[in-house]
């Protein structure tokens, strides 16, 4: 259910126009039209000062339950609340405070924190729909912690890895059968090259059918990227970020951005510029490679340029 306002504002003053439309886009409301605006039906309350203050300069303002025939109806409601460019945008003044970082003073550094923390913060306050990039920008905020402790607080206990992941050493990882489901896509096949081009250069891939059902994985292969996997999601974490962490290789920057682009294509969150791009170009190399060894071969490839594109941090 939701609560939808009709407003009809005072021709005057004009303060009192302009003091409603600035509390409109502040409380974050969805608008159906000019005049007619949307709020879940558990933030109603929110919308009580503004028919009070419509009300005494003249104006007209009522609230009304709203209903959907449908499931499309409510995804269509719930569409007028995608926050994703906006999480998109605190993502980018995040990624500015860790590369300026290294060269602030604390007092700068935690000052700017609190900022970033605080602006994440008005941000959820208005997410009334919140999904995977709500947790994302939550997991990257605690990280930039992290790194902040790390820079200023040396000496700190270093705390587990996000969600109680393991750190675990790669040396015990060589040689090894690793097993996931055929006709890998976006995190599989980014999964593959990281273990390959970071973890266990001589990884062998066995693709099943059905590895958490009628074809489990071969004794002592080592599961990634599906149901009761070794290595699968965790939390708000796909498969390759669990990866990534398991083997202490979540602070690349480069590997942050190539994991955040498959983070966005496998379960969606924040907008990243290479997503579009990487979804493209793997979707042709499924097309033209029916063999799954050469598609992930292909896609090493592909990930490996990424990786290595000119101009991004080293």
């Amino acid at each position: 259910m939701w609560r939808v306002l009709f407003l009809t504002l005072p021709s005057q003053p004009n303060a009192v126009r302009l003091r409603v439309w600035r509390a409109l886009k502040v409380l974050g409301c969805g608008a159906l039209r000019d005049g007619v605006y949307v709020l879940p039906e558990d933030q109603a309350a929110l919308f009580e000062p503004l028919v009070a203050e419509v009300r005494a300069h003249g104006g007209q303002a009522s609230v009304f339950d709203l209903s959907t025939r449908d499931e499309a109806q409510q995804a269509d409601l719930r569409a007028l609340f995608d926050r994703a460019e906006a999480y998109g945008q605190w993502r980018a003044e995040a990624q500015s405070l860790a590369a300026a970082l290294p060269a602030l003073a604390e007092t700068a550094a935690r000052r700017r924190w609190r900022s970033t923390a605080e602006a994440l913060q008005a941000l959820r306050r208005i997410d009334y729909c919140p999904g995977t990039a709500a947790e994302q920008a939550q997991a990257e905020l605690d990280a930039l912690r992290q790194a902040l402790d790390a820079r200023f607080s040396r000496g700190e206990p270093v705390a587990q890895a996000a969600h109680g992941i393991p750190r675990l050493d790669a040396r015990k990882f060589q040689r090894k059968r690793w097993a996931t489901r055929a006709r890998p896509w976006v995190d599989r096949l980014a999964c593959a090259w990281l273990i390959r081009r970071f973890i266990d250069r001589e990884a062998r891939f066995v693709w099943l059918a059905d590895p958490a059902g009628a074809t489990p994985a071969p004794r002592g292969a080592l599961g990634f990227d599906y149901d009761g996997a070794r290595f699968t999601h965790v939390g708000s974490r796909v498969s390759v970020e669990v990866l990534a962490a398991s083997f202490g290789l979540d602070a690349d920057v480069r590997l942050q951005r190539i994991a955040r682009a498959v983070h966005f294509l496998d379960v969606g969150g924040i907008p990243v510029p290479e997503a579009a791009g990487l979804e493209v170009v793997l979707a042709g190399l499924q097309e033209v490679h029916a063999d799954d060894d050469q598609l992930n071969l292909a896609a090493a490839n592909v990930f490996d340029a990424l990786y290595a594109a000119p101009g991004q941090p080293t």
